[in-house]
């Protein structure tokens, strides 16, 4: 009982502090994103890649209508969580406009396709692989040093948030890219869990290296559910059962990882999301959430309309607030809002150890108290 009280008085704080939050990019904490399609705002679009959203109709439901780079009708996880911080998107890091004041706001390093393993995506040619995102953001820290130099550069990393979104390419992507996959063929799939969790732990160690200290990690979500994946694999909407198996493993074992981690480096650094829980809700019941549909993309062609790309002349839903899914892979701007909700208020069965309106109390209040 004393525990909720804290929680509830933190939260009181959180309001009160952002009643009084202006709205330029010098409002909020900084923001750094990493991981691939599902973060990504527009990385891409400065590569020679297959792996882009900087065409119609992405971002048809955006105030001005353009494509951006991002893989929705209109915002981005990413985005969402930026107007709960009170603060603009952050750019992508390749961006020319990233520069001067902006590098306060914090900086996109997420691209299309890539994954937690350096060979997931390599047949989408020219990527920035994670490894490569992480160089991005020690040389970003540098150019954020020339400006307003080092000691302020490391406060500045130290009180940011930090979002990575990785594993779902090293399963559709790496793993069951086609049948009998070089990596299918190297590990059983418990091995290959294995393998990526321990590369997966050398990106967050490094990321802690680097200075974050709040990072929230998403699990995979239900791969085998997404119209892709239900156009090869499934006769009635059915999710694919060997893909649902693959992130089933592979969840928990990531949320047991974070836990290591926080024992070693602190209790709240790492907070893991779990997407599957998410989306299955979603799924299980889309009407429940004011969804038609949670097997149909709204863009595409096909089966569920889930073949190939999302182009001017796919198939295009007339309201995409009913459906789940923009396209083959990637959700609604409205299911993202509805995931960001789960960020901000969900139990510890949606994202642990905490949820991020706890987070930005605690941490609210102990800037005060440093102050």
């Amino acid at each position: 009982m004393a525990s909720s009280w804290l929680v509830l008085a933190l939260l009181a704080a959180l309001c009160l502090g952002l009643g009084t939050l202006p709205t330029s990019s010098h409002a909020a904490r900084a923001f750094f994103v990493f991981g691939d399609s599902l973060v990504d705002n527009g990385n891409n679009n400065y590569l020679v890649t297959a792996a882009r959203a900087d065409s119609p109709p992405y971002g048809i439901d955006r105030p001005d209508h353009r494509a951006t780079g991002r893989f929705s009708n209109g915002k981005n996880v990413p985005d969402i969580i930026s107007e709960h911080l009170g603060a603009e998107p952050v750019l992508p890091y390749l961006s020319p406009e990233l520069d001067g004041d902006k590098l306060l706001v914090g900086a996109n390093f997420a691209s299309a396709g890539v994954g937690i393993l350096n060979d997931t995506g390599i047949q989408f040619a020219n990527i920035i692989h994670i490894s490569k995102q992480l160089l991005y953001f020690q040389q970003y820290q540098k150019r954020l040093s020339s400006l307003i130099g080092a000691e302020q550069t490391a406060r500045l990393v130290r009180g940011s948030l930090v979002l990575i979104t990785l594993g779902g390419n090293d399963f559709v992507n790496n793993y069951y890219l086609v049948p009998y996959s070089a990596r299918s063929r190297e590990f059983s799939l418990p091995d290959y869990i294995n393998y990526i969790l321990s590369e997966y732990r050398q990106i967050l160690t490094r990321l802690y290296d680097l200075g974050a200290r709040r990072v929230l990690v998403q699990g995979v979500g239900p791969i085998g559910c997404v119209p892709a994946e239900l156009a090869l694999h499934s006769l009635d909407g059915s999710c694919d059962r060997e893909l649902q198996r693959a992130a089933e493993m592979y969840n928990p074992r990531l949320m047991a990882l974070l836990e290591e981690l926080n024992a070693r480096y602190g209790g709240g650094v790492f907070v893991g999301v779990n997407m599957q829980r998410i989306h299955n809700d979603f799924i299980e019941d889309p009407k429940a959430y004011g969804f038609e549909t949670a097997t149909q993309a709204c863009c595409g062609q096909g089966r569920f309309n889930g073949m190939g790309l999302c182009t001017m002349v796919s198939s295009l839903c007339a309201d995409r607030n009913t459906y789940v899914f923009w396209d083959a892979f990637h959700p609604t701007e409205r299911a993202n809002r509805l995931i960001v909700q789960q960020f901000m208020s969900g139990s510890v069965d949606y994202i642990a150890p905490m949820n991020l309106s706890t987070v930005l109390a605690i941490d609210l209040q102990n800037e005060q108290m440093r102050t």
